[in-house]
């Protein structure tokens, strides 16, 4: 499997949000059915962690991704964006043929 990378902003970000609850010292990114283009991102802090999930850690920050979601999301970059529209992770996925404008559903 291609390997799956954290920006440096995620990492900032994910280190910021999981310090204010450090009951929960993960995001866990997972990929399911729907969105207007056919598969969503999910992004959800947590502290709990399964046998198959991918753990990805860069500068003291931990993401998670599912069994199921790491096939979705081999190649992808997840990095973490603040612009006009908002603040948001962001994926690169170079497995998705198309996205939604705001980039939280894609197809394959």
């Amino acid at each position: 499997m291609t390997e799956i990378t954290l920006t440096e902003r995620a990492a900032l970000r994910i280190r910021t949000i999981a310090g204010a609850d450090p009951a929960k010292s993960a995001l866990r990114i997972a990929v399911a059915g729907g969105g207007c283009s056919g598969f969503q991102y999910q992004f959800d802090l947590t502290s709990q962690m399964n046998d198959d999930d991918l753990v990805i850690e860069r500068d003291g920050a931990r993401a998670l991704i599912d069994k199921v979601s790491q096939g979705f999301l081999a190649g992808a970059e997840i990095d973490f964006v603040d612009d006009l529209i908002g603040q948001s992770f962001k994926i690169r996925n170079p497995n998705a043929t198309a996205s939604c404008g705001c980039g939280t559903s894609f197809s394959i």
